[in-house]
């Protein structure tokens, strides 16, 4: 059990714990902030780039007309938000740099195991719309932090951008929604 103490510095009452670590130093903490918030567009850039490879093998594997085309469409949308990142970045006076986004690559691994053990056809589909669907949920939670961010440190233009993409991920998922309730997991119930 660790035990309390009371001390006094420069007259103020100060309560410490035996074993604890000291207080972290926030003196560079809006330094720490701006490159937490670098380091995540590098992820978030790194994982659009590698979804421009994942899903046309996802259009691929799929068997329903109308989920290939919601696909094919948000490729086209995912090669302009990487666009619109390199944009971000150019505003930033940085580089455009992407860092291994571990969470977007073992979502594209599960998807591609998906794919690889499901067989071909309507349930595959639905696992296709699943695997998708985490991703963007991924995403959602990404851009809606990187808005946060972005606004906090006074960079309203690159939360403007940030928000557009915010809003297309949003649309991408509502329409895999549509597709797998419309008539996807519908089909591959019934089989």
């Amino acid at each position: 059990m660790k035990s309390t103490t009371k001390s006094t510095q420069n007259g103020k009452a100060n309560n410490t714990k035996q074993g604890s670590k000291a207080a972290p130093d926030n003196s560079n903490a809006e330094q720490g902030f701006r490159d937490l918030f670098e380091d995540e567009l590098k992820d978030i850039y790194w994982a659009e780039k590698a979804l421009t490879k994942a899903i046309p093998k996802m259009i691929k594997n799929t068997t329903t007309e109308e989920l290939a085309t919601a696909l094919e469409d948000h490729l086209e949308v995912t090669k302009g938000q990487v666009a619109r990142l390199e944009e971000v970045f150019q505003i930033l006076g940085k580089a455009a740099r992407g860092k291994k986004c571990e969470a977007m690559d073992g979502l594209i691994k599960e998807a591609e195991e998906i794919m690889e053990d499901t067989p071909e056809g309507i349930v595959r589909d639905a696992g296709i719309i699943s695997a998708g669907q985490k991703v963007e949920h991924y995403e959602i939670a990404t851009y809606g932090t990187l808005c946060a961010f972005a606004k906090t440190l006074g960079e309203d233009e690159v939360a403007n951008l940030l928000q557009q993409t915010l809003d297309e991920e949003k649309e991408a998922d509502e329409k895999l929604t549509e597709v797998a309730e419309a008539s996807v997991n519908l089909e591959a119930a019934s089989k």
